[in-house]
């Protein structure tokens, strides 16, 4: 009888957490449409992501607009603010944005898409109905952050439904629909640490997962209400390590940069 075949290594799995900025809001309001945050101030932090997969790197989400970097906004009871690029960071852990293969991005909002232009050799990984958008119609300040795959022959592949990423498994973007029509969360599996759930904006603090609150700002609340519930479910089976991404306290739960979870 012949030898089995040998089984081939798990290829090497890290999560990063990168710091892409911060909002500031006088008035949190707009983030519940049942009233439960008006006149509170609130501060939320702007998470991106860098998953290792072997010699493959992704990055999910791509934060605040570099330009921020000195140069805080302030309009309508929001500042924004960067202190450094993710590019900057990377660098910190050796890792050249030419090797980051994939682009997630979970949905259109500026707050997630800001350095996108930084990583125009990565292959882009965005829900179908937000590519549409960007092409379509959302502002021109937008579409400038997704020019390298617009015009300038950048590799773009639109997920319709959920996407197992590298195809084991380890990474998959999962269809959230509601806070945008496209809107996307990431499912990461690493071998010592088990499941991480990125939330994207399917929620922005602790509270709004708790309460099934949805912000006055959202595509569509039946949708948003579906996902969340959804989300939940897929938390709750896999005993998955929740992250929500724009909340700060939430930051502790993987180890602080340039540390990583394996």
């Amino acid at each position: 009888m012949g030898q089995a075949a040998p089984v081939p290594e798990a290829p090497e799995m890290r999560l990063w957490r990168i710091d892409c900025g911060t909002l500031a809001f006088s008035d949190f309001g707009a983030f519940s449409d049942t009233r439960d945050y008006d006149g509170q101030r609130r501060t939320l932090t702007d998470s991106c992501y860098l998953i290792r997969h072997g010699d493959a790197y992704l990055l999910w989400d791509s934060g605040l607009s570099a330009s921020l970097i000195g140069a805080p906004q302030s309009d309508d009871g929001e500042t924004i603010s960067l202190d450094r690029t993710i590019e900057a960071q990377l660098a910190q852990i050796g890792v050249k944005p030419a090797q980051v293969v994939y682009l997630g991005i979970s949905h259109y909002h500026d707050d997630h898409t800001g350095q996108a232009a930084a990583f125009p050799g990565a292959t882009l990984l965005i829900g179908a109905q937000e590519w549409q958008a960007i092409r379509t119609v959302r502002p021109e300040s937008e579409r400038e952050r997704f020019r390298p795959w617009i015009s300038r022959g950048g590799k773009v592949e639109p997920v319709a439904r959920d996407r197992d990423v590298f195809g084991d498994g380890s990474v998959m973007i999962l269809a959230m629909p509601g806070h945008t029509p496209g809107h996307r969360a990431l499912l990461v599996k690493l071998p010592k640490t088990g499941y991480v759930l990125l939330s994207g904006d399917q929620f922005h603090v602790r509270e709004s997962m708790a309460m099934d609150l949805v912000p006055t700002f959202n595509f569509d609340r039946a949708d948003t209400l579906a996902s969340s519930d959804r989300f939940r479910r897929i938390a709750k089976k896999l005993n998955a390590r929740v992250v929500v991404q724009h909340d700060p306290r939430d930051i502790a739960k993987l180890p602080l940069f340039p540390e990583s979870a394996r």
